[in-house]
């Protein structure tokens, strides 16, 4: 007898923009976007230094880009000012500030723009199943 079997697989896959990507893999930047990839997700690194990460060029500029569910940062505080308004103006559903990345002026701003604030850790999270 054969039996037909379907199973529905739900997988949330989140569109990311990876700021602060590193082709240099001691770099947690570098680490995390090749297990977004290795995970499913849609990631975009954009960075200052070109180079290659999870197969991707690393985009050296600010582009468009439309239903951004996530932007995890990777750059200290001091050197996100420049990113600011292009982050916020992203619209993305959250922005995740890894260690060492926490911003207060960002994380009011975004709240500001109904934006979650996250302060955690892509790797980890990636890891235990909560990104």
């Amino acid at each position: 007898m054969l039996l037909n079997c379907s199973v529905a697989i739900s997988f949330s896959m989140k569109k990311t923009v990876l700021i602060g990507a590193s082709s240099d893999p001691t770099r947690y930047a570098y680490k995390a976007a090749n297990s977004l990839v290795a995970h499913g997700h849609e990631m975009i690194p954009l960075g200052i230094k070109s180079g290659t990460v999870a197969g991707r060029d690393i985009i050296l500029e600010k582009p468009e880009l439309k239903d951004i569910d996530t932007v995890t940062l990777y750059v200290s505080p001091q050197n996100q000012t420049s990113w600011i308004d292009y982050i916020i103006n992203l619209k993305p559903k959250r922005i995740l500030f890894n260690p060492g990345t926490e911003n207060k002026a960002l994380m009011d701003q975004a709240k500001e723009n109904q934006i979650e604030v996250v302060e955690g850790c892509t790797l980890i999270m990636l890891s235990i199943g909560t990104y």
